[in-house]
């Protein structure tokens, strides 16, 4: 029997793990992969953060390196591996939740190594879980090379000639950039709405330390800014897309609605012939295991108050606009991590 058992063994569950270690709780953080980082490691090759390293660390151990630059995403996979040993965390690997559910104050974890009860669950999966693909990718030709952004690693992959990356979000940005950059694509970005640029440095500074002086990356999920902030689309950091749209290298489509064969139907009636598809169209979480009716409202989305859910006992860390803009990001999800331990201790502590 834990006191607490974390879900996810990246950045938040991570992040929590420190708290809890210095808290004296018997816990245990699992995780499916084979490895930490894992989820990192397997993206594509060239992806960086748009962040610098002075804001990508976790609690008590900084990033090393230029602090001002930005990472990619092997440095950051090797930081949490050495992290977690670092810290001495105890974690089982290879240990995949099946299901989740609480009976008579206690929780039962089924999971590949067995049955684990604990007090408390912090779940800690990430927005990284199940690809989000439209259900017309299927009408095109098998021909067509089709690869979510989560599969895509590098040029070589493809076959020569067209490509179109399906988003316009930072994923998408620097996929579609590295190919328009590879001589032998042919690259279009297909986007639901205009596409909003944003520096990555003003006055050699990051745009993200003027974010954190003037209040934005804290600006809580219920404040004035931060419900302004919710309603403003996904920027762009960086303006290589931006320059090689200029020059030609890329082209924008509107809205991929459907396909037909090896072709791709715009929103403004348009078509493209393609042979290579990259779906840069994000993840939807897959929270099935989680068996507890409570936990969910009528359209299957997890109730909870600043990650408290109803259900006593049950902690979540990483969800987007948890407390505010920065508690899905890597260096700031330790703000809640700390709050959902606090909680916790006093949870244990009123006993």
């Amino acid at each position: 029997m834990y006191d607490v058992l974390i879900i996810g063994a990246g950045q938040a569950g991570l992040a929590a793990g420190h708290y809890l270690k210095q808290s004296g709780l018997h816990f245990l953080i699992i995780d499916a992969a084979s490895s930490v980082g894992n989820s990192w490691r397997n993206r594509y090759d060239s992806l960086h953060l748009f962040t610098p390293r002075v804001y990508d660390g976790l609690p008590g151990m900084p990033l090393k390196g230029d602090r001002n630059g930005l990472p990619g995403k092997d440095e950051i996979a090797d930081y949490l591996e050495i992290y977690a040993k670092q810290m001495n965390l105890p974690i089982q690997l290879e240990t995949k939740t099946i299901r989740l559910w609480k009976a008579e104050e206690v929780f039962y974890a089924e999971t590949t190594q067995g049955v684990i009860k604990a007090q408390n669950i912090i779940v800690a999966t990430g927005p990284f879980q199940t690809k989000n693909v439209p259900l017309f990718s299927k009408s095109l030709s098998d021909h067509v090379l089709q690869l979510h952004s989560s599969e895509y690693k590098n040029p070589s992959q493809l076959l020569h000639r067209t490509t179109v990356v399906v988003g316009g979000g930072n994923s998408g940005a620097q996929i579609a950039a590295e190919l328009a950059l590879n001589e032998q694509q042919s690259v279009c970005i297909s986007v639901s709405q205009e596409i909003k640029f944003k520096p990555l440095y003003i006055m050699n500074r990051s745009i993200f330390w003027y974010f954190e002086k003037l209040g934005i990356i804290g600006s809580s999920t219920n404040s004035m800014i931060g419900k302004w902030l919710r309603n403003q689309p996904e920027y762009v950091y960086g303006h290589e897309l931006k320059e090689l749209i200029r020059k030609g290298m890329i082209k924008v489509n509107p809205r991929a609605l459907n396909a037909i064969d090896n072709r791709i139907i715009f929103e403004d009636g348009t078509e493209l012939k393609v042979e290579n598809v990259i779906w840069a169209t994000g993840f939807r979480r897959n929270d099935q295991w989680i068996d507890m009716a409570n936990a969910f409202d009528s359209g299957g989305a997890i109730i909870h108050r600043e990650g408290v859910s109803p259900v006593k006992g049950l902690y979540f860390i990483g969800l987007p606009w948890q407390t505010s803009r920065g508690s899905a990001l890597l260096g700031w999800v330790r703000y809640d991590a700390q709050q959902i331990v606090n909680y916790i201790l006093q949870s244990e502590q009123s006993l």
